[in-house]
């Protein structure tokens, strides 16, 4: 039912672009940037409460961060798409018993954040923010959250930043909108109309968007994660990153899907930031 949905919604944005191909790009360009906000639920707000919680204003919206305080280094974590700063809960637990200062951010038009729009640009800058504000040590980035993770080094000067975590992380712009594009079934009159649109906004062409790339001449440790039967980040997108993120390590999975939730996961990130 939900394909459907999908396809027809994608076939109207087509019909839209046969009289007016920048409109098509445009309705395709909000509704990629437009994630649903999903309402935290009262199990997740207890936990979320147990956190010093601080409003930072950045242009026209807020960025919530909630703060776990330990004696050590400052971790800070960066959520996916649709998601919030509770799905970290259990490597927060973890963290916290081994004394790690830990740092969540909602992403905007995620949580408790405010905005309606969403990209991974304009996350990077959220990170940079916070990464800034908090002294952060280690960035541990989730999907999305890891291309903006890599986007903000690319970027900004992070000088107290020493290590970089990216679980199932896109590594190239053009690689995501190619997957959109099909999924909703566009045609070339959209795809382009997209691109163009791309280019307008950040005087860039989305190949510039390349999160491993951007890493190649980076001295930052990293560990990269990655399920191999990701259904939403292929893992070739993980090779990507190996052949360009040259202080990086890769510790493949299978059969912890795009998530990676669990114990096992965990595992890997806490023995990465002991060393």
């Amino acid at each position: 039912m939900k394909q459907v949905i999908t396809k027809t919604i994608g076939s109207l944005i087509n019909t839209v672009s046969i009289f007016s191909p920048r409109q098509g790009g445009k309705m395709a360009v909000k509704l990629f940037s437009k994630p649903r906000r999903i309402k935290i639920k009262e199990t997740e707000n207890d936990f979320l409460m147990t956190a010093f919680i601080e409003d930072i204003d950045y242009e026209d919206f807020n960025i919530m961060t909630y703060r776990w305080l330990g004696k050590k280094e400052t971790i800070l974590l960066a959520h996916g798409w649709e998601s919030n700063s509770f799905r970290w809960k259990p490597l927060i637990e973890e963290l916290r018993k081994l004394d790690y200062n830990v740092v969540s951010l909602d992403a905007p038009a995620h949580g408790r954040s405010s905005g309606k729009i969403f990209n991974a640009i304009l996350y990077s800058e959220c990170i940079n923010i916070v990464a800034k504000k908090f002294n952060a040590n280690i960035i541990i980035g989730h999907s999305v959250g890891g291309m903006a993770t890599a986007f903000c080094k690319s970027k900004y000067e992070l000088p107290s930043v020493k290590k970089m975590i990216l679980l199932g992380a896109p590594s190239n712009f053009v690689g995501v909108f190619s997957r959109y594009v099909d999924m909703m079934g566009y045609n070339k009159r959209v795809s382009k109309a997209m691109d163009d649109l791309i280019y307008e906004r950040f005087n860039e062409k989305p190949e510039h968007f390349n999160a491993a790339r951007f890493l190649e001449n980076t001295d930052i440790e990293g560990l990269l994660i990655h399920d191999k039967k990701d259904r939403i980040i292929p893992y070739s997108d993980v090779e990507d990153f190996k052949s360009h993120y040259k202080n990086a390590k890769i510790i493949s999975t299978e059969g912890f899907g795009h998530g990676l939730r669990h114990e096992d996961v965990n595992n890997h990130i806490i023995d990465f930031v002991n060393t």
